[in-house]
């Protein structure tokens, strides 16, 4: 049976040129902006407009562009090399706001025939702004290409066995440079996922709880005690009420109570301008301003040889499964007032 399958991440610019037009795709998503279309395309050319400057500044000290092409092409690679041991399998990029997007690569998948296609999200934990959005832009691609194959996507994997051994690995490795660097001192460590504004997840978006599954799982498998470690959250922007406790204020708590610190992005798989600079460089700041004794990052999972090999187990029981959506599990997880896991008996 030829399957292919297809990661879902949101993508970046990958030059100075693309910052606008890849901010102008990124609030001009329903998912984000939730407003009228004609409202939303002028916020999303004003908003392009107001931060590109700001955005090209952070991607100036990437080099100019995102790496996290790169980084989702080596665990495309890293992926089909492990399920080509099982199968006929091919896989295949579909970035959400910038090339390659869903368009060109559903024209691929469709060139090459599949019996079956897996849809597996980039996301561990599931939203309404990330994975929600990427499968309606995929199911309007495919659609147009002409696909017709049998299609499971994976809605979520937030506590995926190899995912949290993958993680928790690198939690440990960095707890011990920490505790290293600072003569044997515990550090606190900070679980810190992208916000979101809190009015999203009291509509039910499930991702709050399971960056919190996924953060307990990982802290269990570490063996990190209990009040050694406080999930927060990154990367705030506009007026909006969002989740919280966040990330810059624990820092500076941590600094004001004398704490190391190790911070884990948590619901990131690859590196990218929020880890690269919002973590090592802008948090470095805020953390030494703060007196925090020691700072240390841990890594994204990329592509950890346990990552991989659990996302290879979500595809190779999802294309056992029929179509439709279906958790790492096969069943929902989420409470029932969540919308996650809608299409999911």
């Amino acid at each position: 049976m030829k399957t292919a399958v297809v990661l879902f991440n949101l993508g970046g610019p990958d030059s100075p040129e693309a910052v606008r037009p890849f901010l102008n795709n990124l609030f001009n998503d329903p998912a984000i902006l939730r407003v009228p279309s004609l409202v939303r395309r002028f916020l999303a050319w004003l908003i392009a407009k107001r931060r590109a400057g700001e955005a090209a500044e952070i991607y100036a000290q990437l080099g100019g562009a995102s790496p996290i092409l790169s980084e989702t092409t080596a665990q495309a690679e890293a992926l089909e090399g492990v399920l080509r041991e099982r199968g006929d399998y091919r896989v295949f990029i579909a970035m959400r706001y910038w090339h390659p997007m869903s368009e060109a690569t559903a024209r691929k998948v469709a060139a090459y025939a599949p019996d079956k296609v897996c849809l597996v999200p980039l996301y561990p934990q599931y939203s309404t702004t990330t994975t929600g959005s990427s499968l309606t832009a995929w199911n309007a691609a495919a659609a147009e290409a002409g696909i017709s194959a049998d299609t499971t996507a994976v809605c979520c994997y937030p506590t995926n066995r190899g995912f949290v051994a993958a993680q928790a690995d690198i939690v440990a490795d960095a707890v011990d440079r920490c505790r290293s660097a600072s003569g044997g001192q515990e550090p606190r460590i900070l679980f810190s996922a992208h916000g979101l504004p809190q009015k999203i997840v009291d509509s039910g978006d499930p991702y709050q709880w399971q960056v919190e599954t996924t953060t307990r799982a990982v802290a269990a498998e570490a063996g990190l005690a209990e009040g050694s470690w406080i999930v927060c959250y990154q990367s705030r922007v506009g007026p909006l009420q969002w989740i919280g406790p966040e990330t810059k204020a624990e820092i500076e708590r941590a600094g004001s109570e004398g704490h190391s610190l190790v911070i884990v992005p948590i619901a990131f798989v690859s590196e990218h301008s929020e880890t690269l600079v919002e973590l090592d460089i802008e948090y470095r700041h805020v953390a030494k301003e703060a007196g925090v004794p020691v700072y240390e990052r841990a890594a994204t999972v990329r592509t950890h040889p346990a990552f991989i090999n659990g996302l290879a187990e979500l595809v190779v029981a999802s294309r056992k499964a029929g179509t439709g959506l279906r958790s790492s599990q096969g069943q929902r997880q989420c409470l029932d007032s969540m919308i996650c896991c809608a299409l999911i008996e």
